[in-house]
């Protein structure tokens, strides 16, 4: 994974979609930024533009790796969302990340509400998951997700949590006939590895990091109806 997200096309052109609409936040100079669920850090140096970033990860060697790869200057702590967020009662955050995590726990409206208590008066949280259960396929069982959502699933748990969302919307659209067309197909055919996960070719994987990416600049004035995930942002009511 940790090769895989520095070069892959999805990963790299999330982060340029991801990057983008925290610049539309308009962080503080000195925000705190924390990724819950950081993976060996392929997220944490382009977090780091935007202030200064902790992250919880609640496995040993993705926090090895992510250290290494990053030079050791990230704050990087073992814990689990919800039951063990190693934050004391003062420590709070301008912005709470969490980039295709919450589809991974159990309880996932529970994970929501121990965000309140880590947040800033003001602060956001940016979330990314996998949409629609009707594409459930080899890809979901292989990351161990519990769930794909809907956007108005999502919204209703935002809801639930006390939680307020600054926007709901699809994106990883422009690809979503290829992408849903290759998650049926290996469904049909009982497939147990996923199509598309592998790096493809410099010329492949540019084409399609260019095309995904830039729906970023969609993002900031419009919600797309469908795509292959969802992002929300929101802050606490």
């Amino acid at each position: 994974m940790a090769d895989t997200e520095s070069r892959h096309w999805w990963f790299t052109g999330r982060r340029r979609i991801l990057a983008s609409v925290i610049e539309s936040f308009r962080l503080p100079d000195n925000a705190r930024i924390l990724e819950i669920g950081s993976g060996t850090g392929g997220n944490l140096e382009m977090l780091s533009r935007f202030g200064k970033v902790s992250s919880v990860e609640m496995d040993e060697t993705a926090r090895a790796i992510a250290a290494k790869k990053t030079g050791g200057v990230f704050d990087i702590r073992d814990g689990i969302c919800p039951t063990n967020m190693p934050f004391s009662p003062g420590e709070k955050f301008d912005l709470i990340c969490l980039f295709d995590v919450l589809e991974h726990i159990e309880d996932d409206v529970a994970a929501l509400s121990c965000l309140k208590g880590l947040l800033n008066d003001g602060g956001r949280v940016l979330v990314t998951v996998p949409a629609y259960q009707w594409l459930w396929s080899a890809h979901d069982q292989f990351l161990h997700h519990k769930r794909r959502y809907s956007s108005q699933k999502l919204t209703e748990k935002l809801g639930e949590t006390g939680f307020s969302a600054d926007k709901v919307s699809h994106f990883n659209t422009f690809l979503f006939p290829l992408a849903a067309g290759a998650r049926l197909l290996d469904r049909l055919l009982g497939r147990t590895s996923a199509t598309g996960t592998s790096v493809p070719g410099a010329f492949v994987n540019s084409t399609l990091r260019a095309i995904f990416s830039f729906e970023r600049f969609f993002l900031g004035w419009m919600s797309f109806p469908f795509g292959v995930s969802i992002i929300a942002y929101f802050h606490s009511k």
